[in-house]
């Protein structure tokens, strides 16, 4: 491993664990240097985006047996109380699309057919902002078919080629897309791309049993126990690894043979993973992007400004660790080493920053 990644190595446990100060493992001419690369780099990155808004899309497929059908809608209906309730989403940003409308009249629009879905992609793509963020969560049952999977709705299913396309309408904008589907693996490949963290309960289209990872997925906003910072938000990286250890001990518990592998992928790579490293592989992007904002449905005043100004400040170079991880393939490795560095000696004092300021 070479000088610069044997450093990186170093931060990324003293970012995580709280190490002293980084910058003193470093000779000073070399922290000076590393300091000016950061600046450049922060020259040509995009900023942090702190005025953008987050919109929910949930679509519940078909249930095929009405306990089904009803357990789906439980998870979607405590996703969306959890969205508004505790991680401040309003309520008009989310949309709710479903297989029976009489489940819940007042929060499903309409059935969640195809015309409906790309109606409401339409919809979306028209009155979101360019900095705008959207959360897709599908609950359904999946199938895998002549090399092809489908999400199963109220009449002809849409297949993932169907999805990208309507994904395409919002451009360049931040999408996460979570398939709780069984069979879901597949979406993977034909989703990935810049600015999409893709989520799926299964690694292939092969693994059809019923899933558990979307009642887990849920929890992870719902419930505690997911906010492996204590930051105050769930990143959609914290929530992927919280189903994940949920679902493995739900199914040793029952002593079951695993049947489902979710998969992240959020480098535009169009492979999934499952055991992340968030800045050499898949998470960079996924640990940054989060429901709602700090604070949750208290907003702004449960936090002290201070504070809110060094949380935003640390997304801001989590956004460039983001940003830079994606476009490694078209730098020298010893310029991308360097990079790399300088952001994580960066986001480790910020990070000591926080905790002082917190006071822990």
């Amino acid at each position: 491993m070479k000088g610069g990644a044997v450093r990186a190595v170093w931060l990324v446990g003293a970012l995580r664990g709280g190490a002293r100060p980084v910058a003193g493992r470093l000779r000073s001419a070399t922290v000076t240097a590393l300091a000016a690369t950061a600046l450049a780099l922060a020259a040509l990155l995009p900023p942090a985006l702190h005025a953008q808004n987050t919109h929910v899309l949930l679509i519940s497929g078909l249930g095929g047996d009405p306990e089904y059908t009803d357990a789906f809608h439980g998870w979607l209906s405590r996703f969306a109380d959890a969205a508004t309730e505790q991680h401040g989403v309003p309520a008009e940003r989310i949309r709710y699309l479903g297989e029976k409308t009489e489940l819940d009249p007042t929060r499903i629009r309409a059935r969640s057919t195809g015309d409906n879905i790309r109606a409401v992609f339409a919809e979306l793509g028209g009155s979101m902002a360019p900095r705008d963020e959207l959360v897709v969560l599908l609950a359904g049952h999946g199938t895998f078919r002549d090399g092809t999977a489908r999400f199963n709705i109220p009449g002809p299913d849409l297949t993932p080629n169907d999805w990208n396309a309507m994904l395409a309408g919002l451009g360049g904008r931040r999408i996460t897309f979570v398939n709780t589907a069984s069979a879901s693996g597949p979406f993977i490949e034909a989703l990935s791309g810049p600015n999409r963290t893709i989520i799926t309960a299964t690694r292939s289209g092969r693994e059809r049993n019923l899933t558990r990872f979307g009642l887990h997925f849920v929890d992870a906003f719902a419930n505690e126990g997911a906010d492996v910072d204590r930051d105050e938000r769930i990143s959609m990286l914290e929530a992927f690894g919280y189903a994940l250890r949920e679902v493995e001990r739900q199914y040793e518990a029952d002593n079951q043979l695993l049947t489902e592998h979710a998969m992240l992928d959020d480098n535009g790579d169009g492979e999934g993973s499952r055991e992340l490293d968030d800045f050499e592989g898949d998470g960079a992007l996924a640990r940054t992007v989060f429901l709602g904002s700090v604070g949750g449905a208290a907003g702004e005043a449960a936090v002290p400004p201070a504070l809110r100004a060094l949380y935003e400040d640390k997304a801001a170079i989590e956004a460039r660790i983001a940003e830079l991880r994606r476009v490694k393939a078209q730098l020298p490795i010893t310029r991308y080493e360097d990079e790399l560095e300088s952001l994580l000696v960066e986001l480790a004092l910020k990070n000591r920053e926080i905790r002082a300021a917190e006071g822990s």
